[in-house]
């Protein structure tokens, strides 16, 4: 399922059910078919985005290296910080165009 996320500022995210699940959780959000983003909630929401990619990003740093040769020539996997900075920016760039600023989100069904 897709979720569909809606600023008053910048373009249409688009993102599967759990990966919006999984930072809309971060936040403190409900994974209802629809929700919103107040301007006030914008700047506190990106921030702890921020600090859960930033943790992410120590624990992948203190990984171990793969010991097979074709493992170490594998792209890493595309993770939390990848996933969330498109979320983060939308956040941040919406939240500073002022008090009437918001976001809204939308799917089929919760998630």
């Amino acid at each position: 399922m897709i979720v569909t996320f809606e600023s008053s500022e910048t373009g249409e995210l688009l993102m599967y059910a759990e990966t919006a699940k999984t930072l809309l959780e971060i936040v403190g959000k409900e994974t209802g078919a629809r929700g919103v983003f107040t301007q006030p909630e914008m700047l506190p929401a990106a921030a702890k985005l921020q600090r859960a990619v930033d943790e992410a990003r120590r624990q992948m740093a203190g990984a171990p290296e793969p010991d097979d040769e074709e493992e170490r020539q594998k792209p890493p996997p595309v993770g939390l910080p990848q996933r969330a900075w498109p979320m983060i920016d939308m956040l941040e760039r919406t939240a500073k165009s002022g008090p009437e600023a918001h976001i809204v989100w939308e799917a089929a069904t919760d998630f």
